[in-house]
């Protein structure tokens, strides 16, 4: 019975430890100080960000900083209400990966990269707990 109840704890702890907050999934889908334009293919399939159903993400946007200064977006950022985001208080270099083929699935995806420099960052609402959780868009410094 003892060892049962082990298992059942280590089951449950081992399951925890897989559910990913949605800080760590923004995080992971959206922060990449390193990457460039070429490398969309790559990091999109390591970091597996696809759509729910194993397509392939229309769309995904880079990030190109480390995560404490993406974090201040929810600190310092501006909250527009009309919007409903959070606007950056500095600009960001961010990579910008589009699909190629539309409709197509892992793992056969397949990215165009564009750089953007000078770009201020939106992040969803209001944050969650002082951390962004959901990307929204980049606007041009002017």
């Amino acid at each position: 019975m003892r060892i049962l109840f082990i298992c059942l704890l280590l089951i449950a702890s081992e399951s925890s430890t897989l559910e990913e907050t949605r800080y760590g999934q923004f995080r992971r889908q959206h922060i990449n100080a390193k990457m460039t334009a070429m490398d969309c293919d790559t990091v999109i399939r390591r970091k597996q960000i696809y759509n729910v159903d194993n397509s392939c993400k229309d769309t995904n946007t880079f990030i190109l900083d480390n995560p404490s200064e993406i974090k201040n977006i929810c600190v310092e950022g501006k909250f527009d209400e009309t919007l409903q985001m959070t606007k950056s208080h500095k600009m960001f270099k961010v990579v910008k990966c589009e699909l190629k083929k539309e409709g197509a699935r892992k793992p056969r995806c397949q990215y165009t990269g564009n750089l953007l420099t000078n770009r201020y960052v939106a992040v969803d609402f209001k944050c969650k707990g002082k951390l962004p959780v959901h990307y929204d868009l980049t606007f041009p410094s002017n």
